[in-house]
């Protein structure tokens, strides 16, 4: 009777439930409730997902997504692989592949966008512009799956749902790390970034506007030779006496993460910018206590 349970089980999942094993490192996501995506293409492409499938792996992969259980994801053209553990010990392997777009019709999207340069210089600042959308419908293509045969998902489960919990699960965090990077859309349709700018001429018209009229120079003016002594060269006055070194901690704290960004895929349980201030803050505060001549009880 177990054996034919186990049987049932393996070929029937759905009907038993079961708690996934918990993996050491598992990619979390950081939207804890509600739903995923906060931007318009991140929920975008979960609609397309929501399109092709309903009922309780949707939520399911959700949960999985949230509890960390999906180990790793690498996105590439047209492919996204995946590990994700489940209630067997070894991990599912999962598999997204996405209908790529030919480079004839990437030519045709550069030139219907040529020359406009607000479109280039929103997505260099990782900003999907919402018209964009509208382009590629115009051109007879679409940004997004909005087929089956655009999506095909693939899972080493035994459930015989497609796509399953563990797909959906990759899905959603995928939703999220689309929201810090929009050109991943890009490359799943099989266009990187610095191509399809390169097509776009995106760095050609916006360095255009940032260049200025270089002065005149007066006839007969010649170059003032480049002072070698370094604190010639910064206008700092060697006669001037020394000013008593003042140390204080930094308003904001946290401000070389805050330029790099969010961490992709991000496994810790809570956001990384959150617990880079926090680290940041307390070490400013001990390398107070360090150029005061203070240390603390403990140490």
């Amino acid at each position: 009777m177990a054996g034919r349970r186990k049987q049932y089980r393996d070929y029937y999942p759905s009907y038993f439930s079961q708690s996934p094993k918990k993996p050491r490192g598992g990619i979390k996501a950081q939207t804890k409730r509600g739903s995923m995506g906060k931007t318009w293409w991140g929920r975008r492409w979960i609609e397309s997902l929501e399109a092709f499938t309903h009922g309780a792996r949707l939520s399911r992969g959700r949960s999985y997504a949230r509890r960390g259980q999906v180990i790793s994801i690498e996105i590439g053209k047209g492919i996204v692989e995946a590990t994700v553990q489940g209630t067997r010990k070894r991990p599912y392997g999962v598999k997204i592949k996405v209908k790529t777009l030919s480079d004839a019709a990437w030519e045709r999207m550069a030139e219907a966008l040529s020359g406009r340069a607000l479109y280039a210089a929103r997505l260099m600042a990782g900003e999907m512009p919402e018209e964009i959308e509208e382009v590629f419908r115009k051109l007879g293509y679409s940004l997004f799956p909005s087929r089956r045969d655009d999506l095909m998902t693939g899972c080493s489960c035994p459930d015989w749902a497609n796509p399953c919990k563990h797909v959906a699960a990759v899905y959603y965090l995928l939703a999220e790390e689309f929201d810090r990077d929009p050109f991943l859309i890009f490359r799943l349709r099989g266009m990187e970034r610095e191509d399809f700018l390169s097509l776009l001429g995106a760095e050609k018209s916006i360095g255009k506007r940032r260049v200025r009229a270089k002065p005149e120079q007066k006839q007969g003016q010649k170059d003032e030779p480049i002072a070698v002594d370094p604190e010639t060269f910064w206008g700092k006055d060697k006669t001037a006496k020394e000013d008593t070194p003042r140390a204080r901690t930094p308003e904001l704290t946290a401000t070389l993460p805050r330029r790099l960004g969010p961490v992709s895929f991000w496994r810790g349980n809570e956001p990384f910018l959150k617990a880079m201030e926090e680290i940041y803050r307390r070490a400013s505060s001990r390398g107070m206590d360090v150029y005061l001549g203070e240390s603390a009880a403990d140490e």
